[in-house]
């Protein structure tokens, strides 16, 4: 077995991740640019096929052909809403095909459809590559992480994305429960705990309540909303400064794919410095049409865009409590996961209606759901979904 030791892989929809169980632990892989998360995003030219930040580092200059975000389209019919309003915010075309949506890009000087389970492989792909290179042998088998929400046909679609990729996919296994049965691990937990996971990633949140004691784990509850993670905030921010751009100037930025994506990168990067310092610094040279755009955002400001959605996280944790039958005064433990969780705001909301309670920040946002995905026959653990009574058998 231990020639065939699986991989891990967290593939998310802004970033994905790749991971080992090897030398009695978890070893995160990093890529050929020494990063160890890879950006979930394809990109086609005139004559080859760019994964990961090779992709992304060119979709300035190629917005149409830049692929990301498509894991929002898995399982999606053309027609949802949800579809419909993020192909506003996308400089790629998206096409209906019988119902369904499919990617249309020019490659190699031709026109290409591709569906988001066949982008997904390609990531999938790329992430077993980056972990061969490392390891210097041929991977095979692996357990891949998804949301919570996703119903069956989409864990499926997955599952299909693994086949294309050449692996066989062992487990499919929900982002918040790795978290979960990571904290476990690593803790050592004996006498019997409540646990909520908040997972805030690039699209949506999850969250499960879980008990864990020992290395049993039981699933009291799983809830998720959509459309509330990073990629919506930065959604927020690039509105606001599209209407400020056309106040100032007179011209509307939409009908400007390259101007657009420029402005969304650094937004994308404006975000990220507002999670640490109270205001950001945009400058772009000539934005659209010669005019150079150059603009400071505060976290204020950017708070208020996205207050609402903010807000709207607690949602999925009533739920959670509700269907766990637990009141918020019993979970023992708070564990954030995903990149969004570093917010301030995100953070206060959050331990606004817990009381005050402290929050678990121990584990690295970006990589907690890799830290379980290993096949260790030293330390067995079992995820139970069910009643406590199934859990003590």
């Amino acid at each position: 077995m231990c020639g065939r030791r699986a991989i891990g892989i967290d593939f998310g929809t802004v970033y994905s991740c790749v991971a080992v169980f090897q030398n009695g632990k978890v070893e995160i892989i990093s890529n050929e640019q020494g990063n160890r998360i890879t950006s979930s995003c394809v990109a086609f030219t005139n004559n080859k096929r760019l994964i990961g930040d090779a992709a992304k580092s060119q979709i300035s200059m190629n917005p149409k052909n830049t692929i990301f975000g498509f894991k929002r389209l898995i399982g999606c019919k053309f027609d949802d809403a949800t579809v419909q309003a993020d192909m506003k915010h996308w400089p790629f075309k998206v096409i209906n095909d019988n119902g369904k949506p499919k990617i249309q890009v020019e490659y190699k000087n031709q026109i290409k459809l591709f569906t988001p389970e066949e982008l997904s492989s390609m990531i999938l792909a790329n992430m077993k590559d980056i972990a061969e290179i490392y390891l210097g042998r041929k991977i095979s088998e692996a357990v891949i992480t998804v949301p919570a929400y996703f119903n069956y046909s989409q864990r499926q679609s997955i599952k299909d994305a693994g086949i294309i990729a050449g692996l066989n996919v062992l487990r499919i296994i929900d982002e918040s429960t790795t978290a979960a049965i990571a904290y476990g691990l690593v803790n050592k937990i004996s006498a019997e705990r409540n646990v909520l996971v908040f997972d805030l990633g690039g699209s949506n949140v999850n969250i499960t309540v879980l008990t864990i004691e020992e290395d049993i784990f039981e699933v009291k509850s799983i809830a998720s909303s959509t459309h509330l993670g990073g990629e919506d905030y930065v959604n927020r921010i690039v509105e606001y400064f599209v209407r400020e751009f056309k106040r100032k100037h007179n011209k509307d930025l939409q009908d400007n794919k390259r101007s657009l994506q420029r402005l969304r990168n650094a937004c994308e990067c404006a975000k990220l410095t507002l999670s640490s310092s109270c205001q950001a610094s945009i400058e772009i040279d000539s934005l659209h049409e010669g005019i150079d755009f150059y603009w400071t955002i505060t976290r204020e400001c950017f708070e208020e865009l996205n207050i609402d959605l903010f807000r709207s996280t607690i949602e999925p944790i009533e739920k959670a409590l509700g269907d766990a039958k637990m009141d918020k005064a019993s979970i023992h433990e708070i564990i954030l996961v995903g990149g969004s969780t570093r917010i301030p705001k995100v953070q206060q909301i959050l331990q606004d209606f817990f009381n005050g309670k402290q929050l678990n920040r121990s584990m690295e946002p970006d990589e907690a759901t890799q830290d379980d995905d290993y096949d260790d026959p030293k330390r067995p653990f079992t995820v139970v979904y069910g009643t406590v009574n199934s859990r003590k058998r």
